[in-house]
């Protein structure tokens, strides 16, 4: 018996059968997937704001990362560096995508003062600051579904993620495996703690995964909003 012919035989079939295998996992990933649940509709755009850019800042039309980083930006230099690192690093690339923070006017030597401190020269041209009348910033806030409120300064470390009809994303069902073993209540997650790096390494990340295919899939005529979860946890809460 030829071992070696065999062998070389077997490497080959190794070699030919593994990528066509990994292409049988990336399939049922990129098209039987679960959209991204929307969590609330209407989200007031940004048409009062100004930008630190010349560029006119909309939420429409547009994959957003939404954030308030209120009266002491730079106390928010963690919060901006997970943002930057675990999340604009990783989407930037993608078309439509941009992070957008609420800012109240008179901050703006402050938030280039962060913008130095996050950005070591690297590109942000797809992360915009924003300002405009505190009044405004609670109108935009108050359109959004939050379990928290803004604090006194107009800020908080929660980020939401904004798509391009104006409806804010997330997951209507945030339980676990073991939880939902256990029949705990529904509960959803309509935001993301930029503090909690799991959180937004493991779950944000994931979810602007699937919300970028799910507008890859909507261009090339692939897409089936009937695949979404609500109706389904409609009545299993029923």
């Amino acid at each position: 018996m030829d071992y070696k012919k065999i062998s070389r035989y077997v490497v080959l079939g190794i070699l030919f059968f593994l990528p066509v295998t990994f292409l049988l996992f990336l399939y049922p990933a990129t098209h039987n997937y679960t959209p991204l649940d929307i969590v609330n509709e209407s989200v007031l755009d940004l048409q009062p704001f100004t930008s630190d850019s010349e560029e006119k800042v909309l939420l429409k039309d547009h994959i957003t990362v939404l954030g308030f980083f209120g009266h002491h930006p730079l106390e928010k230099a963690t919060t901006a560096s997970n943002l930057k690192e675990l999340v604009y690093d990783k989407f930037k690339g993608f078309k439509r995508f941009q992070i957008v923070i609420v800012m109240p006017k008179g901050t703006e030597d402050a938030v280039e003062k962060l913008k130095a401190e996050i950005s070591s020269y690297e590109d942000l041209r797809f992360w915009h600051f924003i300002f405009g009348e505190p009044s405004n910033i609670q109108k935009v806030f108050f359109s959004l579904k939050s379990k928290t409120n803004l604090s006194e300064n107009l800020d908080t470390d929660l980020v939401f993620i904004i798509d391009k009809d104006l409806n804010q994303r997330g997951r209507l069902d945030d339980r676990t495996d073991n939880e939902l073993e256990k029949k705990k209540p529904v509960y959803g997650l309509e935001s993301y703690d930029c503090i909690e790096v799991a959180e937004i390494k493991n779950k944000m990340s994931e979810d602007m995964r699937i919300l970028f295919t799910e507008y890859r899939q909507k261009r090339k005529g692939e897409f089936n909003s009937d695949t979404r979860r609500a109706s389904d946890l409609k009545a299993e809460v029923n």
